[in-house]
């Protein structure tokens, strides 16, 4: 960006504070937020009127209020498709992760810990093999998902808006629900794959969660919103599910302490995307979206107001 543009850079690697994103929407001619940086309505009704892109670094939107910058003529970007095979790599580490108690075991061997030696009756988890596994949302990550739980031996269900094409659902062998709360009742597992929009906020609540099995797992490596936290720790609490594995937080970067130290909890911090070729593509998006708006083109990875 620097040798195509006079650009102004984030050198600290750390979320800019309200006061430096408004004096950048005041000056700039383009914004490229991160999925940390809150550019919400009040933000972009005080933006310059040279303010004319919105390029965000990463895939979804939900940090910007798109309908606000469009109604004042703003566009916004982002970067699809960069980051579906990593974050569904990640996704799956979690599924393993937390029925077979990898965490926990790493854990034994430590220089502090003097590890007792193998015992038939210790450190017991769940096979993966033949659970049913439930994605909630078969977007490009949940197929990616489907696609990897499925040669661990997995049983593929999805809940979706629409139906999958016919083609994916028989090379996935996947079995779709149009209730959620019935597959809920009957999956081991559950990912979480859709995006956050207002539709899907607490889409998991204290009703959905009780309807899970209590041997069942959850793993989130998509929003943190989708899943009332307070309300999964209460269930974790009461063995309404067997646990959860978490990449994503309501409240980020604070986690919420009653899901700290569980032995049946795996916590990452939000690293679905984090690999250099996962954000080398994402950053070369950003740039190619800036030159296209620049030239007079329409960028490749406008993003347009929902009904969502």
């Amino acid at each position: 960006m620097r040798e195509l543009f006079n650009t102004h850079l984030n050198i600290e690697d750390v979320a800019m504070s309200r006061e430096a994103l408004e004096q950048a929407v005041a000056d700039s001619h383009v914004l490229v937020p991160t999925v940390t940086d809150r550019i919400d309505a009040d933000l972009i009704a005080k933006a310059g009127d040279d303010l004319k892109l919105i390029a965000n670094f990463g895939a979804g939107v939900d940090n910007i209020d798109v309908e606000a910058a469009h109604a004042k003529g703003i566009t916004v970007t982002n970067t699809p498709n960069v980051l579906t095979e990593d974050t569904a790599d990640l996704t799956m580490a979690l599924i393993l992760a937390v029925p077979r108690r990898v965490t926990e075991g790493a854990q034994i061997i430590t220089e502090d810990n003097q590890w007792q030696g193998w015992a038939p009756t210790w450190m017991m988890g769940h096979r993966i093999h033949g659970k049913r596994l439930g994605i909630i949302g078969m977007g490009r990550i949940g197929q990616a998902v489907a696609q990897r739980a499925k040669a661990f031996g997995l049983s593929i269900h999805y809940h979706n808006r629409n139906p999958a094409n016919p083609a994916i659902e028989e090379e996935l062998e996947a079995t779709y629900w149009d209730s959620l709360d019935q597959m809920l009742a009957r999956m081991d597992i559950v990912s979480v794959n859709c995006p956050h929009t207002p539709a899907t906020y607490h889409l998991l609540n204290a009703r959905r969660l009780k309807l899970m099995k209590p041997e069942a797992y959850i793993v989130n490596t998509a929003r943190g919103e989708i899943i009332d936290e307070v309300a999964l720790s209460k269930a974790i609490d009461d063995g309404e599910i067997a646990g959860a594995g978490l990449d994503v937080f309501e409240n980020e970067p604070a986690v919420n302490p009653k899901l700290l130290g569980r032995p049946n909890v795996v916590l990452l911090p939000h690293m679905g995307s984090a690999t250099i070729e996962s954000r080398t593509e994402m950053g070369e998006k950003v740039v190619i979206n800036i030159r296209s708006f620049v030239d007079g083109n329409a960028p490749p990875d406008r993003v347009l107001p929902t009904d969502d």
